[in-house]
């Protein structure tokens, strides 16, 4: 069994982390495996190194203890436009000039927005689907637009989706929908694989980042389960493996959300300033003991 844990450098770490952390730890230990952590730091915008050293010092003071040297994300940009490039060479992304703004505007048209997926449906597991308005572009379009103005490019997800056929995976999470599992990629729409100011999405680097360290088991949160349609889809174009996914219940504040990094009160950092105990800690988050006020729910 080969695990790992995938901070963002972009905020302390909270409760939530230190749980999803420990059991994956936990999982890879139990079953004489490996456990490989992995620093998730391609935002350029709002990465900062001394939360990556932050983000250390929680973990050891947790008791976690890593196999080899942190991965690095930025450390692997070429094989990130590697796989974007073989995707663009077969058809299967375009280019989207659209704002935040333009797409909002097209959702609200009263007659509904142009190209909108099988349906009609605009809501999708992450929000509202993007209507495809740059898909039908000619290439010459496309061209002339590339060299001048900004753009990302989406994943032209009904022809990804007809070109892989049925794709299954094994999910051993917490509650119901726990076996073989149908994925369905279409409910997200065409999804953003890379930016100008970000060269590859969470879905794209984190599936090739996967596969290249050879993790078996994905331990992570319930709400990255739909992400999973997506990951799946991404292997199959992309020839990649499948690992087994794990997704455990959310560490839910007093006001019965999730955690969030700007939730200072569950930070780990003030947790240790407050003598709490790591290891301690740790051990009680994988029995389902929590601090007082704090809960685990299924989203």
């Amino acid at each position: 069994m080969l695990t790992r844990f995938a901070p963002s450098p972009t905020g302390e770490l909270h409760l939530g982390h230190a749980y999803s952390a420990a059991l994956a730890h936990d999982a890879a230990r139990a079953a004489n495996g490996r456990f490989l952590l992995r620093i998730d730091d391609i935002d350029g915008s709002r990465s900062r190194e001394d939360y990556v050293a932050a983000s250390l010092t929680d973990l050891a003071w947790l008791g976690i203890a890593w196999d080899g040297e942190p991965v690095r994300q930025a450390q692997h940009l070429g094989a990130y436009a590697a796989a974007l490039g073989d995707l663009k060479a077969r058809g299967l992304v375009y280019p989207c000039f659209c704002t935040r703004a333009d797409i909002a505007a097209s959702l609200s048209a009263p007659h509904g927005p142009p190209g909108a997926r099988p349906g009609g449906l605009t809501g999708g597991p992450a929000g509202a689907i993007y209507p495809g308005t740059c898909r039908p572009l000619s290439n010459a379009e496309r061209e002339r637009r590339m060299a001048n103005d900004p753009h990302c490019w989406r994943l032209d997800m009904a022809r990804a989706a007809a070109l892989a056929g049925d794709l299954h995976w094994e999910e051993q999470g917490q509650g119901q929908g726990q076996g073989r599992r149908l994925a369905d990629p279409l409910v997200h729409g065409d999804v953003v694989l890379a930016r100008k100011d970000a060269p590859a999405s969470y879905h794209l680097a984190s599936t090739l980042d996967d596969a290249a360290m050879g993790i078996t088991h994905v331990i992570r949160g319930a709400d990255l389960i739909a992400s999973t349609d997506v990951h799946r889809l991404l292997q199959a174009l992309l020839a990649l493996p499948t690992p087994v996914y794990r997704h455990h219940a959310l560490v839910c504040g007093p006001d019965g959300k999730r955690l969030a990094k700007r939730d200072a009160a569950a930070s780990l950092a003030m947790l240790r300033r407050s003598g709490a105990g790591g290891p301690a800690l740790a051990a009680a988050l994988v029995a389902g003991r929590l601090p007082t006020g704090y809960s685990l729910q299924m989203p």
